[in-house]
């Protein structure tokens, strides 16, 4: 947005002026400039103005993806503030713009990080609250990354660097994020209250799930028990209602179906007249015919076509669906979801193919033309083995001679620099365009990539550093690369608000204030020196 900082920096210099000559000489040591500085380096009060703002760029981003399916969206999932605070200020750095970039808050990484039990699976017995905390967490440090760039930009104009527009031009680290509420954690009520706490919190888009809520389980494992349309409708709409309590008029619904992978229901719905949302969910109940003398004690029994069935039902109460009826189950959750306040739908798949996701989309669409995917790119997914077993079939298909492989071991490192992996990598390289193009997938995130990148760092970190090669491994292969690569963190210090701290200090406190930033700084050491132009050693004849 053009001009915003300097229309912000401008208002707010006004107001503090009139209010100085309001409040007359007990307000002599407050200085108009700083004061408008810091109240331009912090855009967004309150977490809902986060939320309204955010949301307005989501709708305008389903919007533009309407028109052109190439306009898809991207994030990956944080676990701290700090996390999100540098995958923000990379994507600037890289790709001068966060259009179009989010970011994803996992439940199953508040789960196995977050939670004051411990690490936890992805069952929803972490603390709800951790949830919303975590919002407030990640949109804190996103200010504090504009309050620190910013800080830097009214430095250098002061010194007389030409960086007003900079300054007026300047893009916040603030954007949306896709929230994920597990199942509600609880009834409808309970739903609505941690919405609301989360919406609060900065979330515009908020992620549900049709799993029975004490009984979730992690999308990509087994024994997922669903509940009837009825039931998630009625959590769709309190998540709609918090948004509405709140203001945040365009929040989104990220309505999450896990029927693909789920075969258990926990209860069976009333159904009111034939046809009718109760009817076709009772229709995919796995049943038996029987005889009304067959009949057992206790018995629960349904009339379906004319005839007694028995539900087949577990040991522990839970009724079984039909085997087969997954995908039948899929496209009438999205149906059904979409027709009753969601905006946006999440298919849980068993691996990443674009055209078993297209076909399920397609089945959508034929009822709601519009209908757009959030999608998990899945650390759970073997990436390398479900596209090598792709391109073997289409190589197959082609005529290739496939002898040289073995189709039982094809994630075998012999194979890393074949034709099949070529091949293979090139579809993973394409995957999020193609599946934005054909199979309606708006949003492309992965949920956990920083747990596994900070795992794989301190692999690699620690195989070193615990060797000879000692504070080697540190230097070469942390801090000379950040250093190299320009990653901001470098200076820690003043990534944490040492500069940012010390300017606020002397606004406070004038020449008395005690600084951080001084010539015994280490600190001092990564002061960005400017380059000379090589000298030509001339030797002597």
């Amino acid at each position: 947005m053009k001009n915003l900082s300097q229309t912000k920096y401008q208002s707010a210099l006004e107001k503090v002026q009139n209010l100085k000559q309001k409040y007359g000489e007990s307000w002599n040591s407050i200085n108009p400039e700083n004061a408008a500085r810091m109240i331009t380096q912090n855009r967004f009060r309150t977490g809902l103005d986060i939320a309204k703002y955010t949301a307005a760029i989501m709708r305008k981003d389903m919007a533009e993806y309407d028109q052109d399916h190439s306009q898809y969206t991207q994030s990956l999932g944080s676990w701290h503030g700090f996390v999100a605070q540098q995958n923000m200020i990379a994507i600037k750095k890289h790709h001068k713009t966060t259009n179009k970039k989010y970011l994803y808050l996992s439940g199953w990484m508040v789960a196995a990080l977050r939670s004051e039990f411990g690490p936890l699976p992805d069952q929803s017995m972490h603390e709800k609250t951790a949830v919303p905390a975590l919002i407030k967490e990640i949109y804190d440090f996103l200010r504090q990354a504009d309050a620190v760039e910013l800080n830097d930009l009214f430095k250098r104009l002061e010194k007389g660097e030409d960086v007003q527009d900079e300054i007026d031009n300047f893009e916040t680290h603030i954007v949306p994020i896709i929230a994920d509420i597990d199942a509600g954690f609880g009834n409808e009520e309970a739903t609505y209250l941690l919405a609301k706490q989360m919406i609060e919190a900065g979330a515009c888009a908020i992620q549900i799930e049709n799993q029975v809520s004490d009984a979730k389980q992690c999308g990509h494992q087994d024994g997922k028990v669903t509940v009837p349309h009825e039931d998630f409708i009625a959590k769709l709409n309190a998540v709609r209602y918090a948004f509405l309590e709140l203001g945040v008029e365009e929040g989104v619904i990220v309505a999450r179906t896990d029927s693909e992978g789920a075969g258990l229901t926990q209860k069976l719905p009333v159904s009111q007249q034939e046809g009718d949302l109760a009817s076709k969910y009772l229709a995919f109940v796995e049943a038996e015919t029987i005889a009304i003398e067959d009949a057992r004690e206790d018995d629960v029994l349904l009339k379906r076509d004319g005839k007694l069935v028995r539900p087949v039902r577990l040991p522990n109460g839970l009724y079984k669906f039909k085997d087969g009826s997954n995908i039948d189950r899929v496209v009438l959750d999205c149906i059904t979801s979409l027709q009753n306040g969601a905006d946006l739908l999440w298919i849980e798949t068993p691996t990443p193919n674009v055209k078993q996701i297209a076909h399920m989309v397609n089945r959508v669409k034929e009822v709601v033309p519009n209908a757009k995917l959030v999608y998990n790119n899945s650390p759970s997914f073997n990436w390398t083995l479900n596209f090598r077993n792709q391109a073997y079939e289409e190589m197959l298909a082609e005529g290739e001679n496939m002898t040289a492989y073995d189709r039982n071991n094809l994630m075998d490192a012999e194979y890393d620099g074949s034709e099949l992996c070529h091949r293979a990598d090139e579809k993973i390289k394409t995957f999020q365009k193609d599946a934005a193009r054909e199979a309606g997938v708006f949003h492309h995130l992965i949920t956990l990539p920083t747990y596994h990148t900070t795992a794989l760092h301190m692999n690699d970190l620690t195989k070193g550093y615990f060797s000879e090669d000692g504070m080697l491994a540190y230097v070469e292969g942390v801090q000379r690369q950040e250093i190299r690569k320009g990653v901001s963190c470098v200076k820690h210090q003043r990534m944490a608000g040492s500069d940012l701290g010390d300017d606020h200090k002397t606004f406070f406190a004038g020449e008395k204030a005690l600084k951080a930033g001084g010539e015994k700084n280490t600190s001092n050491q990564f002061a960005e020196k400017k380059k000379t132009a090589k000298r030509e050693l001339v030797m002597d004849k």
